[in-house]
């Protein structure tokens, strides 16, 4: 661990307020080619990761492109920054057009040995707030790993399933995403950086923007289905503009399997539980 032990950090809050806003939310929506939500009307799942975002000079970026470490996160230095993925409870939507708040409380610090190295995990929770009630609670899994080669293949097939949807991640939709979610990660955007300093084979398409689609799909594939919780995590990275494609399978009755991923395997793993 650094001189400065980061399990120091566990229990740290933040609170941040917002508005949802129409006009993000009509950049969200032209970002992923859906309708934008009308005031009153539920945000769809997951996104809410365009909002409650602490917006911060460049000049207290790290060089990667993410708020320098030490702040509320804890300090990882020489290490790459990843969110390997996260658990969802839904209680009720959130409404666009309205006020809302977002409690985030490190909940886990921990260091483990991975076949790519040491790798620190930090867990957050954050719990969602809309008219005095809960609305969403989340569970964060964010990695810094050292300095390696990234992986380039999960050693998992791609999986038949009940719907299947496929996707060309351009650069063009990479940006825009981190754009509408204020995200300063270089490596969805800068390709120079992507490949000469974290080792990557070109831009990488985010984790939650994997994430979204494949909810998206679930959603558009079961219209009726009322979630309840989610679970998704990282296997590999997806490179742009190598097409990909999200699906899943119905399982046990309130069950599903979702995931991603391409010819070269899987690279995303998510379960649903819905009524």
């Amino acid at each position: 661990m650094s001189a400065i032990d980061p399990r120091t950090w566990i229990g740290r809050s933040q609170r941040i307020d917002d508005h949802l806003s129409h006009n993000l939310l009509a950049r969200i929506a032209a970002t992923l080619g859906q309708e934008t939500p009308a005031p009153g009307q539920a945000l769809p799942p997951l996104w809410h990761w365009c909002f409650f975002q602490q917006p911060q000079a460049e000049s207290a970026l790290g060089s990667d492109g993410h708020p320098a470490r030490g702040g509320f996160l804890p300090p990882a230095d020489r290490r790459n920054r990843m969110w390997a993925g996260g658990r969802l409870e839904f209680h009720e939507p959130l409404r666009a057009g309205a006020e809302a708040s977002c409690l985030s409380t490190i909940t886990q610090v921990q260091e483990k040995a991975g076949r790519t190295g040491k790798l620190l995990f930090v867990t957050l929770c954050h719990e969602y707030f809309q008219d005095g009630r809960l609305a969403l609670r989340e569970e964060q899994d964010i990695v810094y790993r050292e300095p390696t080669p990234p992986k380039q293949d999960s050693g998992e097939a791609l999986i038949q399933g009940d719907w299947q949807e496929s996707l060309v991640p351009s650069p063009t939709l990479l940006f825009r995403y981190s754009a509408v979610t204020f995200n300063g990660h270089r490596i969805h955007y800068d390709y120079p950086y992507v490949t000469a300093t974290e080792g990557y084979s070109g831009l990488v398409v985010h984790g939650p923007l994997i994430a979204t689609l494949s909810l998206g799909a679930f959603c558009r594939a079961n219209p009726r289905a009322r979630l309840r919780t989610f679970a998704y995590r990282g296997l590999r990275p997806l490179i742009a503009p190598q097409p990909f494609v999200v699906g899943g399978r119905l399982g046990a009755p309130g069950h599903a399997e979702l995931w991603a991923g391409n010819e070269t395997g899987l690279a995303q793993r998510g379960a649903v539980q819905f009524d």
